[in-house]
């Protein structure tokens, strides 16, 4: 399977699609050095975030909506992104990020090879 994450780049019929962007998010992510995600003051890397979303989701904690930003000293990246959009399909969420003051939805598109 390959999943492909569109956060900027080509722009197409479902990239240009509106976003319904929610008025808070049930988790925010920073981007930690080393392609790490800084999850409640925890540098994780792609698999410790995927299990620590997964056991939220397992207590019933809200888990719809999650926010990727810039972290104080490393810049949201395209790994990031796609980390995070492989996370999202797994685990069934919406992912946004924020690129300065814009924030765009995570689309993904799902290829079985």
């Amino acid at each position: 399977m390959l999943v492909g994450a569109c956060a900027r780049g080509v722009k197409t019929d479902a990239t240009m699609a509106p976003v319904n962007i929610p008025a808070s998010f049930d988790v925010t992510l920073l981007a930690a050095k080393e392609y790490q995600f800084d999850y409640q003051d925890v540098p994780l890397t792609q698999e410790s975030l995927r299990a620590a979303l997964n056991y939220r989701k397992d207590q019933s904690l809200p888990m719809s909506t999650v926010l990727l930003k810039r972290g104080e000293k490393q810049k949201v990246t395209d790994r990031h992104i796609a980390e995070l959009a492989q996370i999202s399909v797994a685990l069934g969420f919406t992912a946004f990020v924020q690129d300065d003051d814009e924030i765009n939805e995570i689309r993904t598109t799902i290829k079985d090879n």
